[in-house]
């Protein structure tokens, strides 16, 4: 394949998540002070109307004071260090954020307030956003490209340029470790990282290691993708449409105490992931019951931290990921 200009590689990025259905906007048009500014300042890593605007449409009966409690904690996630932020944001994401308020007759209540839809995908507000400036701590940094949903930066692409021989994909690897120092609040929400030099394309999360990012080898699940087609277009076609990455975030991805007080991070890899819900899909069709059911899955897959032991014997290293599924026909 030939290579391209950084610059071609995003664009075409760009066009990728477009034909997915996600709007794209270039960082620029939006910044603070722009007439189309959509946050206050370049400290500020989530795009605040958007999300007021998705836990109004998601929780019509609440009280606005319930929807502004949840907008603060949303916009000021807490914990000691970055892995423990996005773990509780991530259960926020896909559990709703549980707040008290009080109501009129004085009582007490209590609500679990909707963040994301993840039974409808497109009712979600999805937005691409490339050159994307944060500045936190001093450090003005520009990532590539963000993708966000309901005003939430849930991915982060970083690009290299292909015709660099000194820029590979390690280099955005790299890069990508810089930005999880220098602008930390950025990663707070963060689900997935993509890195790649415009040749290959490789997928991970906040934490991980070098080894632990991998390549998505499949677009829709039923085979892999032609070898002549570009890594990165199978993994951001694969993954960033919107119901399999929606998918991904509630029920392939786990976070686990992995002692001395570290936490790691886990997602499941392609073929878990389509083996997995092609085998639900099944046991739905024959079941005919009703609930939720929990099923773990292991094999291989994307993690922060390498798991003592290996697989059977074969001094590898085991990959979990742990899918919440419906088990109803």
């Amino acid at each position: 394949m030939t290579p391209f200009a950084e610059s071609v590689v995003e664009q075409a990025t760009l066009a990728w998540l477009e034909s997915a259905g996600i709007k794209v906007l270039n960082g620029a048009k939006i910044a603070p002070g722009e007439a189309a500014a959509e946050r206050g300042d370049y400290a500020q890593p989530t795009l605040s109307q958007r999300l007021r605007d998705a836990l109004a449409q998601f929780n019509p009966k609440l009280p606005t004071e319930v929807l502004d409690d949840t907008f603060r904690k949303l916009t000021r996630p807490g914990g000691p260090d970055l892995l423990y932020r996005n773990r509780a944001m991530h259960r926020m994401l896909v559990d709703g954020v549980n707040v008290e308020y009080k109501r009129k007759d004085g009582s007490v209540g209590g609500a679990q307030v909707k963040v994301i839809d993840f039974d409808n995908p497109g009712n979600n507000d999805w937005l691409a956003v490339n050159q994307f400036t944060v500045i936190e701590n001093k450090c003005n940094r520009r990532p590539d490209v963000v993708l966000f949903v309901n005003g939430l930066p849930l991915a982060v692409i970083e690009l290299k340029n292909p015709a660099d021989e000194n820029a590979t994909i390690w280099s955005a690897y790299q890069q990508l470790q810089t930005y999880q120092n220098e602008i930390p609040s950025l990663f707070a929400y963060n689900a997935a990282m993509v890195i790649s030099d415009g040749v290959e394309a490789r997928l991970g999360t906040i934490g991980a290691g070098r080894e632990w990012f991998k390549p998505w080898r499949t677009i829709t699940g039923e085979k892999l993708a032609d070898k002549a087609t570009p890594e990165l277009q199978v993994l951001t076609e694969g993954v960033f449409d919107k119901k399999r990455f929606l998918s991904l975030i509630r029920d392939f991805i786990v976070f686990e105490d992995s002692g001395a007080g570290a936490v790691t991070k886990k997602m499941a890899g392609y073929h878990q992931f389509h083996a997995v819900n092609v085998a639900v899909e099944e046991t739905l069709r024959a079941s005919g019951q009703g609930g939720w059911a929990e099923r773990p899955t292991a094999s291989e897959g994307y993690s922060s931290q390498r798991q003592p032991g290996g697989a059977r014997g074969t001094g590898a290293s085991e990959w979990f990921g742990i899918p919440r599924v419906p088990a109803r026909a």
